[in-house]
């Protein structure tokens, strides 16, 4: 048996990748990379399968994928900074910041329940043309201008793309309305964290490496497949989509994934602070189910189970339940995740931070299942 010096046992290791490997030349999905560290070092970062399976492409470290929620991550903490400089509260009705939010029952919406899906907006796409969808002043008019689908606070919806588009707007108005918000994230997120290869919307430079994305599962799920795969022609470099249109490598959502163990800090960057980090990763949403699961509980016959929402992140929580982080990882494990697709988890409790990106999209319920597994797999090589 050979342990690396961060207590990672890389025969255990090796199952992740032979997992991966296996699924690959079933034709399940196509390709993956992944990072595992713990501690802040590295023990795995490989690349395995294929980019893209059509042309023959095998995947490599440096590939450039479509992130799809995780984005939310990045989004969130850009929300959180504006309560950490003091220029935002939690509880700050939207309204305040933007007035025409205020409208059809949404006067007393805040900040927090955008954050953790209990705003009550409605979970379908905004009424809006489809090519508007990556215009960010656009979605946050449609959003304003919608009524309520339930009373906020009492239920979770989680919002595919409305809530973090408002939220946005929040802090491009609150920043004064002279940068685009994907500035504001290269400027005041990204570029102080080292993320090179991280953009919202394809940067120009990053294309030739990105991913395709192709739906490999087409079971009716929570997204139509012909909606996913639309998002390759969407997305352009000038493109905002704050709820799921970043694109970035393994290694850079590495450093984001590490700069949250830390606390809010890497290489001497603070992008947070620890106390208001601590804040977010908490449970935010009770024992309250996440709503849009309710149709895949069904079709999988699976009870009820908490959503466990922090304010901006997903958590593993407590219980015996499906769960992307695996039924392993500690209960404060949170992270970010991405349709059928991507995911990145910190247990703080091990000091391990798990990267999985993956090509050749699956059904949702099917996604669950392997991001579990592989959960499970980075769990089982922790021996020290």
């Amino acid at each position: 048996m050979t342990t690396h010096e961060n207590g990672l046992d890389a025969e255990r290791l090796q199952r992740l990748v032979d997992t991966i490997q296996a699924d690959v030349e079933r034709e399940r999905y196509d390709g993956a990379v992944v990072v595992v560290a713990r501690g802040g070092r590295i023990a795995l970062h490989e690349a395995i399968g294929f980019a893209d399976r059509a042309q023959g492409r095998a995947a490599r470290t440096d590939d450039v994928f479509l992130l799809y929620s995780v984005t939310k991550t990045l989004t969130s903490v850009a929300v959180l900074q504006k309560v950490d400089r003091g220029e935002l509260s939690l509880t700050t009705p939207v309204a305040e910041v933007l007035p025409e939010f205020g409208v059809r029952g949404k006067q007393r919406v805040t900040v927090a329940q955008l954050l953790c899906h209990m705003g009550g907006l409605p979970a379908d796409l905004p009424p809006i043309a489809p090519d508007q969808l990556t215009n960010l002043e656009a979605v946050a008019r449609a959003v304003s201008d919608q009524s309520l689908s339930a009373r906020p606070g009492s239920v979770v919806s989680y919002s595919p793309i409305g809530a973090h588009a408002v939220l946005a707007e929040v802090v491009r108005r609150l920043d004064g309305g002279a940068r685009p918000f994907r500035d504001v994230l290269a400027q005041d997120v990204f570029g102080p964290l080292g993320m090179k290869e991280t953009s919202l919307g394809l940067r120009a430079d990053l294309a030739a490496r990105r991913v395709p994305i192709v739906v490999r599962d087409r079971n009716p799920g929570l997204f139509p497949a012909q909606v996913l795969e639309g998002m390759s022609l969407l997305i352009g470099e000038d493109s905002e989509i704050p709820a799921g249109g970043a694109f970035s490598t393994a290694h850079d959502l590495y450093r984001w994934a590490e700069a949250l163990r830390r606390g809010g800090e890497l290489d001497g960057a603070r992008i947070l602070s620890p106390g208001l980090l601590d804040y977010a990763a908490q449970n935010h949403t009770g024992d309250l189910s996440n709503d849009i699961f309710d149709g895949m509980r069904e079709a999988r016959g699976w009870e009820p189970f908490p959503g466990y929402i922090g304010l901006g992140f997903f958590l593993r929580g407590e219980g015996l339940f499906p769960t992307y982080f695996g039924q392993t990882t500690s209960p404060r494990t949170f992270g970010g995740l991405g349709a059928g697709s991507t995911m990145f988890w910190i247990d703080p409790d091990r000091d391990l931070v798990f990267v999985c990106l993956t090509a050749g999209l699956l059904e949702e319920s099917r996604n669950l299942d392997r991001m579990q597994q592989l959960s499970d797999l980075v769990v089982s090589s922790v021996v020290d």
